[in-house]
């Protein structure tokens, strides 16, 4: 869909063990990755976002390099500007959120 892959590795919430997801990046840059946790329009958030709301350190590799970062639900006032952007990018995202009543959460991945 034209965006980076990066894989995710998450502290999983229950047992405590890395656990690791691949996922497209709508935004990416030197400071943030910006992902969505819209696990396709299902009613329920994927385990990624509830793991990382548990343990918000994670680690992010794109692009051959690895880094740790800190992960941090969007502001309304950040999805609202970034919405456009990552609807832009792939306009899935626009379709998941009609598919189910819980709002997707904007996850902003930023350097430590």
């Amino acid at each position: 869909f034209g965006m980076p892959i990066v894989e995710l590795v998450t502290t999983g919430r229950r047992s405590g063990k890395e656990r690791s997801t691949m996922l497209a990046a709508p935004i990416a840059d030197a400071d943030r990755v910006v992902l969505v946790a819209s696990f396709g329009g299902d009613d329920r958030h994927p385990a990624w976002y509830l793991n990382l709301q548990a343990n918000p350190e994670v680690r992010v590799t794109t692009a051959g390099s690895t880094r740790t970062m800190n992960a941090r639900i969007a502001t309304d006032e950040e999805k609202d500007e970034l919405w456009p952007q990552i609807t832009s990018r792939y306009q899935g995202y626009a379709d998941y959120q009609k598919r189910t009543e819980r709002p997707i959460p904007v996850v902003i991945l930023e350097s430590r």
